[in-house]
């Protein structure tokens, strides 16, 4: 079972394969998980392995940690790429994270004027007003649509709430041409039954949501790390680039990570 938890509010600069050097923040709690899918893949583990602790750091703990941070990688001419909202579960649901984000952009301007602010959300909050402009407002809105079936979104990502993707699709309606999309490709099988996102049914299915939903950007990635469920198979780059390829002869930007 993976257990990789950020046990600080702060971590990084990190190597990302999608982002650069990524200074991480994490907005949930540093010994538990806190979120609103489940997803068999997540590096974090399964949300029942992460409930010993569920205190979310105070706005002014974040802007503490961020502060020291920054000044700190200033100090020794370091680099960042961007800061990156990820962490042990879903960061909007921090009931502080308009201030936070807001506080971020003000320090980032301040101090690396060149790096981007980054948010990777699952998208079960982008339709809350405030969460909806706190997205609008950073460089990066990374929001995840790991299948255009609510079955295989059911059973890859485990929404702890009733899940629509016709839903969604309408809740992205306002980000078109402003988001970036996050897609996890993978197959194998948990608890018998099979796991697979990239037969023939799913790809036309995934492709056809993504000219609708109008990404300015689209990642698509498969598991590069231990995760909770095991007997999940990696995707090669060569499939993905073959996934991708109608999309990129499309002119969609996409970026593969294997």
């Amino acid at each position: 079972m993976s257990t990789i938890l950020f046990d600080q509010i702060i971590f990084g600069p990190i190597s990302s394969r999608r982002l650069g050097s990524s200074l991480g923040v994490n907005l949930l709690p540093r010994h538990g998980k806190i979120c609103s899918f489940d997803c068999l893949y997540c590096e974090c583990g399964f949300n029942a392995d992460g409930r010993g602790d569920n205190r979310m750091p105070t706005k002014e703990e974040f802007i503490d940690a961020l502060f020291s941070k920054l000044k700190e990688i200033k100090a020794s001419n370091g680099r960042i790429d961007t800061i990156t909202f990820s962490g042990n579960g879903e960061p909007t649901l921090h009931p502080a994270f308009p201030e936070i984000i807001a506080e971020t952009l003000k320090m980032r301007r301040a101090l690396f004027p060149l790096a981007k602010v980054s948010v990777l959300t699952n998208g079960s909050r982008i339709h809350i007003p405030e969460i909806r402009e706190t997205l609008l407002s950073v460089d990066n809105a990374i929001i995840k649509l790991d299948s255009a079936f609510d079955s295989t979104v059911n059973q890859i990502d485990r929404p702890q709430y009733r899940y629509s993707v016709e839903e969604t699709k309408k809740n992205l309606e306002p980000y078109k041409g402003k988001f970036v999309l996050q897609t996890m490709f993978l197959r194998g099988e948990y608890e018998g039954i099979a796991i697979d996102n990239t037969t023939p049914e799913e790809v036309a299915a995934w492709r056809k949501i993504a000219i609708e939903i109008e990404p300015r950007e689209i990642m698509i990635y498969t598991i590069d790390r231990e995760t909770p469920a095991k007997n999940l198979i990696k995707v090669s780059v060569e499939e993905m680039e073959q996934i991708a390829g109608p999309l990129k002869e499309l002119g969609f930007k996409i970026t593969i990570s294997g």
